[in-house]
């Protein structure tokens, strides 16, 4: 079995965040879906993943603590995109009248309080995140973003181990 070095797996992993910021961006520009606060969060969670997805390709370490540097930040980046997306899809569950009430948009949160304000308020959830816009085989797209954070949190803890040694 060929196994493949730290680089080109942590390329993969990168590539993975990559084609998940163009889908999204896709359903956004192209399908009109108006991503709500957390999946904007969301996306920043899949945008510093990939960021530390890319250090580890672009370093390529042979060995080491750096390998589980990168990967564990690249891990700990989707681990929190899960846990919004984990949140979205609870709201998601709620009947009807337990729903919070929608609230306003990120662009005026952020021009009234402050970022750590501005992140309680948006973890809490509201209305819009709760609302389902779309669903490919039954299932809702932060249950697919949830998934797909899962995925590249094990990825990324698995890398290290499973990459060829020099």
């Amino acid at each position: 079995m060929t196994r493949l070095s730290f680089r080109a797996l942590s390329a993969l992993g990168f590539l993975g965040c990559a084609l998940g910021m163009a889908f999204a961006l896709y359903l956004q520009h192209a399908k009109g879906f108006e991503p709500c606060a957390m999946c904007i969060f969301q996306r920043v969670a899949m945008c510093g993943s990939a960021l530390f997805f890319l250090i580890g390709a672009l370093h390529g370490p042979k060995a080491g603590g750096w390998r589980w540097t990168y990967a564990l930040l690249a891990g700990l980046a989707a681990l929190i995109g899960a846990g919004i997306a984990g949140r979205q899809v609870w709201l998601q569950s709620l009947p009807a009248d337990q729903v919070p009430a929608c609230g306003p948009t990120l662009g005026y949160l952020m021009k009234l309080m402050p970022l750590q304000n501005v992140i309680a308020y948006v973890l809490k959830g509201e209305g819009n995140c709760a609302k389902i816009d779309a669903q490919w085989l039954g299932i809702a797209l932060p249950e697919w973003t949830l998934f797909a954070f899962i995925g590249l949190t094990l990825f990324a803890l698995a890398m290290p181990l499973l990459a060829r040694r020099r």
